[in-house]
């Protein structure tokens, strides 16, 4: 950071000032003086030069206001932003609160207490209340508007500092005696602030300021100390906050009377007075210190007394109050940046954000790309990369430099156990150093090297990549410099400089210098060393002249006669050893072979230098804005050499010029001069000139131009090489030579102006020229998302598969099925666009596609993904396809697993696997049986099942029908085959017997409505036929016995057939399944039951030859429940199952199956 004496202001009449301070929003600036002296002064840049911006633009006086209405000195005058007002008091305890109206200020508010003088005043972060302090202890808190808010008086205590807090909660009073009480913001006292820094200090001392930053702009980082106290004697903390245990400490070493934090807390200014032991009176300084307590540089400035200092808002300058002027200092921040490959990159603090926000911003493209990096150290670039350094943790002491490149995508992070304080970087190298070491990292980046480098690159390799060394070890690398910049210089405080080789660090040799440097610079070929100092003075050394010291000895190095002074920015030129830009105060220096150039006004960091430009940037302007860089902070700036020649180029001629350029060589001088003479067609000098600068394509280029005959052909040629295209086609239209002219906006990639031109000439078009013309016109609507443009090219290209793509974005799915028909079979575009078809869920046109282009399997596919199983297994079918069945499975596995079983089932149904879905079925209708569903609706499902098995039946009979013909497909048979395999390897009873399931729960059903309908004999026969199968032990596995018996015991009850009735009881007091306690219930029925009737049958011939089972082969009628005994009987188709004769003409379905009777 450096400092320097920019203006000076002198109060009339040799007024002393007593005090200032600088409105940080609108730049009034107002002081206070004797005599009840006080002024506000406005300072403006007025420059129509867009070149000179910031602090290189003339600043005038655009207020200059006297404020009349103080009698006594002026001794407090602080800024309300906010609201934009001042207020000012002086020695007799006026106090007089300032407006600004029309341009002017004016007297608002007044306050006079009488009683004592005003020691401090201070508003709050909001600017919405002020706490004034007097001498003898009263406190007044007011509002904005002029109200009290409360007052107090603080008994025996002399007050002369008030700070208020960020969040406006404390209030800090500094007495008079040097200490500092801690109160709320209601002013009840909380504690005294323990004060660290006067430890060991004797003898009376008093406040020089407190000064509380507010975090308005941010912090440097999480936690940074922002709570700056300074005592007369020099001794100052800094605090995180008011009770802190652990401050930072300084001693400033001079006498203090005034500081200050700038505008975003990064730098504290001390302003006071130092005994210097030469000279007899004091001197003037301000010291300027981080938050962390580090020295950043100090200020000299004449005068007698200092008496005050102010920030300015940007924290670019700086306002001091000595004696009767008003000094005003530039401020040369020490900004994190960099500058690599036309990128600028640079870092901020936002107050919204705890990271350092860093940007790259191409100022080629004017496009930025953001960054945010916690605890950032510095920024350092070379060529197309650069390194962040930052701090790996809070908690950890590593540090991490990444290596990115221009657009701030970090390629390879290296952890460290050394502090990053310096960072220098060459194309191969990058070297951190902390105060006592340093670390070596040859970083690789996947880019071209040159031979030499790549060979530097291996030999190091075997070394290690990373080296880490002690300042004073003495490395023995072996001594060879492979290229210029593989030198290291290191440079210490105490003046002493160390040179190493690079890559294999090798210390070659130490210098002495007589000051402490701040930033070293070697040029190109690494013979001298530019070293800026902690005062801002520049010196050069040159490393490898050998000169006799003063004892005879010969020594190498010596430092040169050129010194500059307050120097804060140099750049060597990276292709001259003798040429470098310098900034001196706003003033930009080129200088050659030590002599300078006349001075360019600016106040921008120089970037880069080479090929005789200087490229500058105004960070100062970017930094009030970083979001927003705007192109024209970017300056570049022709050294002297270059305006001469092309000064002489254009007033004398090309002779002259290519003389000068003889005598002061440079390849960008040769450069110019190679274009000027093309400009002029003299082909000799711009050959000679171009061989000169190295550029290849110029000769061949000038080589070419030789070659033409005519003269204006060669003319439209060097117009294109310039990049005048619309000038060079005007003049190959006027040869009539269209095909040139489409040919060059053919190379420019201009495909509209080629069509054009394809269109307005006479004659036939190319039609592949008009094709491919089409087509990158429909590339340049598609690459910007315009489809509907694209299709009009597309389609006059004839690009079918652009085509495909557009319609498909267009979601125009008919165009895209029309493209697919009018494509010949086996198109290499079918696959594509059936794939887009299945994407989008249209099944159908992908099939067609997929056969279209003869991939079945892929259309088979295409149906399982789209659930189309119906349309897979037709495919399968069709085209013979085996794997069709294991598909299945595995869609049906996957519905299982989701717990579908009833789309399993259709599933298996709709692919004709009627088995599989059978047994399905049936596993859901027995699941339901035991769930104790409805009946009916079990009766339902077994119906189903039973369906299906009867449909898998009638397959088996085709399957074998067709074997025996041998005309059926050989799918159909395989899969016959393999049903049939597995049926045979099923013995499970639902194939054997479908419809048991359902014949017991319809009979069931039966019975219990003939029951309830009073039909008591028919609900018995049926009731009994069930009790047959059961005692065929048939239907015991369907429906539980209990309920079987129960209800037989009840029809034979009802229709007063006691011996049927009393075989049902024996039967449920036998049952294993039921509890002794519900046994014991149907025998106390049973013997209530048959105490009154005996256990016999009315109508015994029946039901004997019924219940002993010789009816049992009979046919059983499925509407009324009784056995057939007649010949004539109906039966159904599909069932099998039989209906008395004179019943079926009451029904129009099967009673059973609910099949239609035909």
């Amino acid at each position: 950071m450096f400092f320097y004496l920019s203006k000076k202001i002198a109060i009339p009449n040799n007024v002393k000032l007593k005090c200032v301070s600088w409105n940080k929003d609108q730049g009034f600036i107002a002081c206070g003086g004797e005599d009840g002296l006080l002024k506000v002064l406005k300072l403006e840049t007025q420059t129509d030069d867009a070149k000179l911006r910031g602090l290189a633009a003339p600043s005038n006086l655009s207020m200059n206001q006297t404020l009349e209405g103080h009698s006594g000195s002026v001794q407090v005058v602080t800024w309300n932003e906010q609201y934009q007002k001042l207020t000012t008091s002086d020695q007799n305890g006026l106090i007089i609160v300032w407006m600004l109206y029309k341009g002017s200020w004016y007297e608002e508010m007044i306050n006079n207490r009488n009683k004592s003088v005003v020691r401090s005043m201070s508003w709050n972060a909001d600017g919405q209340k002020i706490c004034i302090v007097y001498e003898d202890g009263a406190v007044i808190v007011g509002s904005v508007d002029g109200n009290r808010i409360w007052g107090k008086d603080l008994k025996g205590i002399q007050l002369c500092h008030v700070a208020w807090s960020a969040d406006s909660k404390i209030l800090l009073f500094g007495m008079a005696n040097g200490e500092i009480h801690i109160y709320d913001n209601q002013g009840n006292f909380i504690m005294k602030m323990k004060l660290n820094c006067l430890v060991n200090v004797t003898g009376a001392i008093s406040i020089a300021g407190i000064h509380w930053y507010h975090g308005t702009e941010g912090y440097v980082e999480p936690d940074c100390p922002c709570l700056a106290i300074c005592f007369d004697n020099g001794r100052c903390q800094i605090m995180r906050h008011e009770n802190d245990q652990n401050p930072v400490l300084i001693d400033t070493g001079m006498y203090v009377v005034s500081i200050q934090w700038n505008h975003m807390g990064s730098v504290l200014a001390v302003a006071g007075s130092q005994k210097v032991v030469t000279q007899d009176k004091d001197v003037n300084t301000v010291q300027f210190y981080t938050p962390f307590g580090e020295h950043l540089g100090t200020l000299k400035v004449p005068g007698k007394q200092m008496s005050a200092l102010s920030w300015e808002g940007g924290g670019l300058k700086i306002a001091l109050a000595v004696d009767s002027f008003i000094y005003f200092a530039n401020i040369r921040p020490d900004y994190k940046w960099g500058y690599c490959s036309n990128t600028v990159v640079y870092a901020y603090t936002r107050p919204d954000r705890p990271e350092y926000c860093v940007i790259f911003w191409d100022t080629k493209n004017n496009e930025k790309y953001v960054k945010y990096v916690k605890s950032l150290i510095s920024i350092t670039t070379c060529g197309d990369f650069c390194i962040l350094a930052t701090k790996a943790d809070e908690n950890h002491p590593q540090f991490v430099l990444v290596l990115c490149n221009s657009i701030g995508t970090p390629l390879d992070p290296k952890y460290i156990d050394i502090v990053p304080l310096f960072v220098a970087m060459t194309k191969t190298h990058v070297i951190a150093a902390s105060k006592e070491a340093f670390y070596t990292w040859q970083y690789r980046v996947a880019k071209k090297l040159t031979a030499l480098e790549i060979n530097q690159i291996t030999r190091s390799r075997k070394e290690g990549r990373e080296r880490i060394y002690h300042v004073d070890d003495t490395p023995s690398g072996s001594v060879d410099g492979v290229l210029d910049y593989s030198k290291a210089i290191q440079g210490r405080e105490s003046g002493t400089i160390q040179r190493y080789s690079l890559p294999n660090v090798g210390l070659i040799q130490k210098y002495s210098l007589n000051c402490r440097a701040y930033q070293l610079s070697l040029n190109c070929n690494s013979s001298r060393l530019a070293i800026i100092d902690i005062s801002g003075i520049l010196t050069f050394f040159d490393l490898d002249a050998r000169v006799t010291d003063s004892t005879g000895q010969q020594v190498i190095g010596e430092l040169l006669k050129l010194e500059r002074k307050d120097v804060w920015d140099m750049k060597w030129a990276k292709d001259n050893p003798d040429l470098f830009a310098m900034m001196e105060k706003t003033r930009m220096y080129v200088f050659r072979n030590l002599d300078p150039e006349e001075p360019i006004q600016t106040s921008g960091y120089i970037c880069n230098f080479e090929d005789l430009e200087i490229k500058s940037v105004l960070l100062d302007e970017i930094m009030k804005n970083p979001e927003h860089p705007n192109k024209d902070y970017i300056i570049n700036f022709e050294i002297r050499s270059l305006r001469d020649s092309r000064a002489l180029i254009e007033k004398v001629g090309i002779e002259d010029a290519s003389q000068f350029i003889e005598d002061n060589p440079h390849p960008r001088l040769w450069r110019l001069l190679a274009e000027a003479a093309l400009q002029k067609l003299d082909l000799h000098t711009a050959e000679q000139a171009f061989v000169r600068c190295k550029d290849y394509q110029g000769i061949k280029f000038v080589k070419r131009l030789g070659n033409l005959q005519s003269e204006s052909m060669k003319q439209a040629e060097v117009a294109a090489y310039f990049g005048r295209f619309e000038e060079a086609e005007r003049m190959y239209l006027e040869m009539d030579r269209r095909d040139l002219a489409i040919g060059l906006r053919l190379k420019l990639g201009d495909w509209f102006r080629v069509l054009q031109l394809l269109k307005t000439g006479s004659g036939d078009a190319d039609d592949s020229l008009l094709e491919q013309a089409h087509n990158a016109i429909g590339d340049y609507f598609a690459d910007r998302q315009k489809w509907l443009n694209a299709v009009q090219y597309y389609v006059q290209g004839r690009n079918q598969e652009r085509l495909a793509e557009c319609y498909y974005m267009l979601e125009d799915y008919e165009g895209l099925e029309n493209l697919a028909s009018s494509l010949p079979e086996n198109h290499k575009l079918l696959p594509e666009i059936a794939q887009m078809f299945v994407r989008v869920g249209m099944c159908e046109q992908a099939v067609t596609a997929f056969l279209k282009c003869n991939q079945p399997k892929a259309a088979v596919d295409t149906c399982v993904h789209l659930n189309q199983w119906n349309k897979a297994v037709e495919l399968a079918k069709n085209h013979s396809m085996k794997e069709i069945g294991s598909l299945l499975a595995r869609y049906a596995s996957h519905l299982l697993e989701k717990n579908k079983t009833l789309d399993a089932i259709e599933l298996y149904r709709k692919a004709n696997y009627f088995y599989d879905a059978a047994k399905l079925m049936f596993k859901i209708a027995d699941e339901e049986a035991k769930k104790r569903t409805k009946p009916l609706r079990v009766k339902k499902l077994y119906v189903l099942s039973a369906l299906l098995i009867e449909q898998y039946h009638e397959q088996m009979k085709n399957a074998q029908r067709g074997k025996v013909k041998g005309k059926s497909s050989e799918a159909t048979s395989a899969l016959a085959g393999l049903l049939e395999e597995e049926a045979l390897s099923t013995t499970s009873r639902f194939t054997d017997n479908a419809w048991r399931g359902a014949e017991a729960y319809h009979f069931y059903i039966l019975a219990q409505r003939q029951l309830y309908e009073g039909y008591v004999d028919t609900a018995l026969k049926t009731g009994g036929h069930m009790t047959e199968a059961l005692h065929l032990r048939d239907y015991e596995d369907i429906i539980p016995a209990v309920e079987i018996y129960s209800l037989l015991a009840l029809c034979a009850c009802a229709s007063r057939a006691f011996g049927t009735c009393s075989k049902a009881f024996i039967k449920l007091e036998s049952l294993e399944t039921l509890s002794s306690e519900q046994k014991q219930q149907y025998e106390d029925l049973a013997l209530e039951i048959f105490t009154k009737h005996t256990p016999k049958d009315n109508r015994k011939s029946e039901l004997d030859s019924l219940l002993e089972g010789g009816e049992g082969k009979l046919p059983t009628c499925v509407a009324t429940g009784s056995p057939i005994t007649e010949y004539q009987f109906w039966m159904c188709s599909v069932c099998k199952h039989c209906v008395l004769a004179q019943e079926i003409s009451n029904y129009n379905f099967c009673p059973l199956c609910h099949s239609s009777v035909g």
